[in-house]
């Protein structure tokens, strides 16, 4: 079942919502907002939360307080790497949460973190027993991303392949498991702390790996589960039978919807990170979504 409804991901990073064309987020939180009310209007019970911000930063949490949109959620989160990408340590956990505790009264939500073995494996397996340690009990959603390793013919989404170096490189190997499914170090520990941590994963459309998931899913013991059905996407042929059939294979995890990615044809630029033309058509393209899956 759908347990709550993300509006967008990682709003304040420029590989997912354009800094260029919207400098403050001015655009961003009128959009989010509609899109919060859209769903609000087909489901009145379904909490609605805010993306989790990357990097941790109040002061785009005080932001979006003072243009409305934290009104409109039941929720905000939070992504946080810091083996991997963010400037703080591991142990700085509990102090970045206490640091958007201090700009809003909404539970914090950890809808993404992880470890990745570009290193190696025993550094993943060693950061996600830090990182129970430090979040279970501090955070009623924590989202463990993810459970496979990004196939190494597909991109990761951002737009600095080249500038970022081996930053861009560890996209591909935050899974327990590896492309293959073969398993990695850190697999049967994570089951030791399930169902108090979830996972994180994507599935792109027409995901091979989607049926092989539910059954490690299962085996681990998990409960909860992060995913995203995207805009871009609904234009894709089929895409209502796709999302039926990602939808149908998750119906029996606690699922938490993440609604984001501008089809190029409808951006005010031709990227998927550009705020929409048209606001409310993101509005619609929610609220469709959870009329069709949650009411």
């Amino acid at each position: 079942m759908i347990e709550a409804a993300m509006i967008w991901n990682e709003p304040n990073n420029k590989s997912h919502w354009d800094p260029e064309i919207d400098p403050d987020w001015v655009m961003f939180a009128e959009t989010a907002k509609l899109a919060a009310q859209a769903i609000r209007a087909e489901s009145s019970g379904l909490p609605r939360v805010l993306g989790g911000i990357s990097p941790i930063d109040p002061v785009f949490i005080m932001k979006m307080g003072e243009r409305g949109l934290l009104a409109e959620l039941e929720a905000v989160a939070v992504h946080g790497f810091p083996l991997d990408w963010n400037l703080w340590q591991i142990h700085e956990w509990p102090a970045k949460l206490a640091e958007i505790r201090a700009v809003t009264n909404l539970p914090i939500w950890v809808s993404e973190v992880g470890v990745s073995t570009f290193g190696a494996e025993e550094v993943q397996l060693w950061g996600l027993q830090r990182s129970a340690e430090l979040l279970v009990g501090r955070a009623p959603r924590i989202h463990w991303y993810s459970l496979y390793d990004l196939p190494r013919d597909w991109e990761a989404t951002t737009r600095h392949r080249e500038a970022e170096g081996s930053s861009y490189y560890r996209h591909f190997h935050m899974g327990l498991l590896r492309e293959d499914g073969s398993p990695k170090a850190a697999l049967e520990e994570f089951a030791k702390y399930t169902p108090d941590m979830g996972l994180c994963q994507w599935f792109n459309y027409q995901d091979h790996r989607l049926d092989d998931a539910v059954t490690w899913m299962k085996r681990l013991g998990v409960r909860h589960l992060r995913t995203g059905l995207s805009w871009a996407d609904s234009f894709r042929p089929d895409a209502l039978e796709w999302f039926d059939r990602q939808m149908t294979a998750l119906q029996d995890f606690d699922v938490t919807v993440t609604f984001c990615f501008t089809p190029e044809h409808r951006g005010i630029a031709p990227h998927h990170t550009s705020p929409p033309q048209v606001k409310e058509e993101f509005a619609e393209f929610c609220a469709a979504m959870v009329r069709r899956y949650c009411c």
